[in-house]
């Protein structure tokens, strides 16, 4: 591995966003290609990220410094990247669900998504149905992501689902779901195409969906 993009992959995990923002900087001005430094360098240490997370080796907070430290390298590789027409491995609409203000997680998952390649569309919280439907017409994502950490609010996942239907896009988007109360039974008794119990997780199912 050239020992610029592995100081970008130790940075990541490390959380050390400075050094990731200062190597970025460095591998680019040396002329490498922003697509090669987002695969070897961000995406692979996301991956790793991934990985000592469901080996217990590292806890939300390690997760959440080193998705911060991606994203300081991703801002500088996006200009770069849009440049040259590399394509994202595919697009997601995520949110929290209509009566829910949580977003930790739903900020995790979507960072987790970016450092796998995605390009991400953040709704914010407290997304009504209407505002999904328009957000599926508008950006024509391959998938769409809701997020919930109340069980009150975890029925707003199947009205958006239903309003999906009602609206005839069910078929060009994959639903994927998440947050504590969320199970896999619960994703199919409301029709998602899957549940995640964490960022990683979620990372792994999208990425495996783009391939179904």
């Amino acid at each position: 591995m050239d020992k610029t993009i592995e100081s970008i992959y130790k940075g990541i995990l490390d959380g050390d966003q400075h050094l990731v923002a200062e190597k970025v900087t460095e591998a680019l001005n040396a002329g490498m290609s922003p697509d090669s430094i987002l695969k070897d360098g961000l995406v692979a240490a996301m991956g790793e990220v991934g990985r000592l997370f469901e080996n217990g080796e590292y806890f939300v907070p390690e997760m959440l410094i080193a998705a911060r430290a991606m994203q300081a390298g991703l801002k500088l590789l996006k200009p770069g990247l849009a440049d040259t027409g590399i394509k994202a491995v595919g697009r997601v609409v995520i949110g929290t669900v209509s009566g829910d203000l949580h977003d930790i997680g739903k900020n995790l998952v979507g960072m987790m998504l970016e450092g796998a390649g995605f390009e991400v569309i953040d709704l914010g919280t407290d997304v009504k149905p209407e505002a999904y439907i328009s957000a599926v017409r508008e950006h024509k994502p391959n998938i769409m992501a809701m997020s919930a950490l109340l069980t009150t609010t975890m029925p707003n996942m199947e009205a958006t689902i239903k309003a999906l239907e009602g609206a005839g896009l069910r078929k060009q988007v994959k639903v994927i779901i998440g947050g504590a109360p969320v199970t896999e039974e619960y994703a199919k008794k409301i029709g998602a195409d899957g549940s995640a119990d964490d960022a990683s997780a979620a990372s792994r199912l999208a990425t495996k969906l783009m391939k179904a």
